[in-house]
């Protein structure tokens, strides 16, 4: 009888604390939090001062922070947790505006477009292909062949 008692509590007692306990090697998935404004570099070129907020709001998306003490100013605030290594970035972007509700200039992490960048020839992002101007001799190229499934898919007629 005593034997069974303390069987139950040595069970019960690895029990609870199974509960609590993981292994090392086995780790639970945990996810990237992302709070706030993403901003780019390309969003942040494209701001010009003279700018009005409508534009700004455009360009950036609504602030974060739009303090009734700081009328004239925005707060762009961004954080992203990273879930498997736990760091933690952050960004902060303010924008300034004058009486008339116009970009008076800007500040924060993210930079902006330098007067060399505006001299400096745009990087090509975009390729475009024009199907007209394709010669006529050419032939065009060889369709796929099928792998060992689709053979067998197309022997049974699907």
């Amino acid at each position: 009888m005593k034997f069974g008692w303390t069987a139950a509590t040595v069970f019960l007692v690895l029990a609870a604390g199974a509960c609590s306990w993981v292994p090392r090697p086995i780790s639970e998935y945990k996810i990237d939090i992302q709070q706030g404004n993403v901003l780019t570099q390309e969003m942040v070129a494209q701001l010009r001062p003279g700018l009005t907020r409508e534009q700004v709001r455009f360009i950036l998306g609504t602030p974060v922070l739009a303090d009734m003490f700081h009328a004239n100013r925005w707060d762009y605030l961004y954080r992203l947790q990273k879930g498997s290594t736990g760091e933690i970035e952050t960004r902060k972007f303010s924008t300034f505006f004058d009486d008339d509700g116009r970009l008076v200039r800007v500040g924060g992490d993210v930079s902006v477009l330098q007067p060399a960048d505006l001299t400096a020839e745009p990087e090509n992002r975009m390729r475009e292909i024009d199907l007209g101007s394709i010669p006529e001799g050419t032939e065009a190229p060889p369709l796929e062949e099928r792998g060992f499934f689709g053979t067998i898919m197309e022997s049974l007629g699907f």
